[in-house]
């Protein structure tokens, strides 16, 4: 299960630097795809943008009106509902992501036109543009920079309850909401960016008990780094045995292969999986009596390979034999093409034990 979940550490592998430095026993690549469905997920689809521009308030837009038209005055426009929200995502080499995010904004509010007092609805048309990257990488975080955060208006819809809009309101609530929609959801996209960012890098630093046998414990290694194909993230793995022992393993660098058509990839290194077999492999001495027959391994052991020595003067008045395997050693995990291939060593003891207790080896046997 420890392994599975390891496997599992979501991929906001995402937050970039020019940096190409491979550190520790784990490494991995995400395609342009996944990263915009793991985004997609966390800001539109949990409803993270909703709740954050729920709260969003528009300044009064107020018009003269000029020589032929009565003076204008809209009030109290707020967000209603976010329609239709799409989030995308470029990956920028040495750069970052830039994610853009499309979305349909109906405000509500009221409007006054000379004495003629009506409600007010607006269907904006918004997309927003922002470079991500990361910087100030320590202790396996970093810190989220948003830079050049770029908000396009698109198609405006006015309809008011009376049906009568001039072209003037038109024109009055196109060029206010020109001027002052971008200054207020650029900081909400900021706000929301930075909580995804500490949601998922939580992700990418924990600690996983193994049984009682000890830890395994992985955070981010160095700053994320990105090319145009792929943004990719280097985990630095600590395996802990109880009571704090490290158990050492190569950090050398490996090349992952290349994305393709998969989404994402995700490689540990033969070092890391060894150290990670040392806590998931632990087996007790297993004892085997002689019987007339045994089964050690699909292996039939006869009675006539458990004699009582009745030739053997040092050897009478015991016991039968007694076979022991005991692991010695740390288990190995040999990786080759398509396989994979794990390693035991074990120690065989053959012994009897006398009527005082003392224990009589016959054979040690390394294997």
């Amino acid at each position: 299960m420890t392994m599975l979940k390891l496997f599992g550490i979501v991929f906001f592998c995402g937050l970039l630097s020019p940096s190409q430095e491979v550190l520790s026993g784990l490494s991995c690549a995400v395609s342009p795809r996944a990263m915009q469905d793991v985004l997609s997920d966390a800001i539109i689809h949990n409803g993270l943008l909703q709740r954050h521009l729920k709260g969003l308030v528009v300044p009064n837009i107020v018009g003269d009106g000029g020589l032929l038209s009565s003076p204008t005055s809209i009030t109290g426009l707020h967000l209603v509902k976010v329609r239709l929200p799409k989030l995308s995502v470029v990956l920028l080499s040495g750069i970052g992501v830039q994610m853009t995010i499309a979305a349909k904004l109906e405000l509500s509010g009221n409007c006054l036109v000379g004495l003629l007092s009506d409600l007010i609805d607006i269907l904006v048309d918004v997309n927003i543009t922002v470079n991500i990257k990361c910087t100030n990488f320590e202790s396996g975080m970093v810190q989220v920079v948003i830079e050049d955060c770029l908000c396009i208006l698109g198609a405006i819809k006015i309809k008011i309850l009376s049906g009568l809009l001039s072209i003037s309101v038109n024109n009055i609530v196109l060029n206010q909401l020109k001027a002052t929609l971008p200054g207020l959801l650029c900081p909400v996209v900021d706000i929301v960016i930075n909580l995804v960012n500490i949601q998922l890098m939580s992700t990418l630093n924990a600690v996983f008990p193994v049984g009682t046998a000890g830890t395994i414990h992985y955070q981010l290694a160095s700053l994320p780094f990105t090319s145009g194909l792929f943004l990719g993230l280097d985990l630095d793995g600590a395996v802990k045995q109880v009571g704090g022992s490290i158990i050492p393993h190569d950090s050398s660098a490996s090349a992952l292969p290349p994305l393709l058509d998969k989404l994402l990839i995700l490689g540990l290194r033969q070092s890391f999986l060894n150290a990670a077999l040392t806590l998931l492999i632990r087996i007790a001495p297993q004892i085997f009596p002689c019987s007339p027959e045994i089964v050690m391994g699909g292996l039939r052991i006869a009675t006539s390979m458990c004699p009582r020595f009745p030739q053997c003067s040092a050897c009478r008045g015991i016991s039968p034999l007694v076979i022991k395997l005991t692991l010695s050693g740390n288990p190995l995990i040999l990786l080759e093409e398509n396989k994979a291939t794990v390693e035991l060593s074990v120690m065989i003891q053959l012994f009897v034990e006398r009527l005082d207790g003392t224990i009589l080896n016959i054979l040690l046997l390394k294997a």
